[in-house]
């Protein structure tokens, strides 16, 4: 079977089957240098719920996804569903970090991305310790961080 092209857009919810049963994930923006930014939603369902109810579920993690070429790719047993409003908290860009270490591993500064620019802090708050990581994961590591959502 050869790749379809596929392109998601803020607000579909990717349905995914998993051996434990149903998860979802949403877009929630498109960046013109990365793949879809995502928000898994908290849950794990045997039967497929209304789709407004995805859409007020809590986030579970936040990730740069490819997504679409996932689906494209027929790799992953997951289908776009729908396409919903984004909850309040999903609406601004989110901030990813990137830890910068030493030659021994400890970190030294963070850059953090807002999807237009960079700035560093080498003590930063509390606060950025949720923020996702600036990193690209493929569908193995997104059904791996899926599986690991306490419901």
């Amino acid at each position: 079977m050869g790749k379809i092209h596929i392109k998601l857009e803020p607000g579909e919810i990717v349905e995914i089957k998993t051996e434990a049963g149903l998860r979802y994930v949403q877009v929630t923006h498109r960046h013109t240098s990365y793949p879809e930014v995502v928000r898994a939603i908290k849950g794990l369902y045997a039967t497929r719920p209304d789709l407004a109810e995805l859409s007020r579920a809590e986030t579970a993690f936040t990730a740069l996804c490819p997504v679409s070429d996932i689906l494209g790719s027929g790799n992953m047993d997951a289908e776009a569903i729908g396409r919903v409003h984004l909850p309040e908290h999903a609406t601004a860009f989110p901030t990813f970090r990137t830890p910068i270490r030493d030659r021994h591993g400890d970190v030294v500064y963070w850059w953090f991305w807002d999807g237009e620019g960079l700035r560093f802090d080498a003590n930063p708050g509390a606060e950025t310790d949720d923020w996702p990581q600036r990193e690209v994961i493929g569908a193995r590591e997104l059904l791996s961080r899926l599986s690991e959502i306490r419901s």
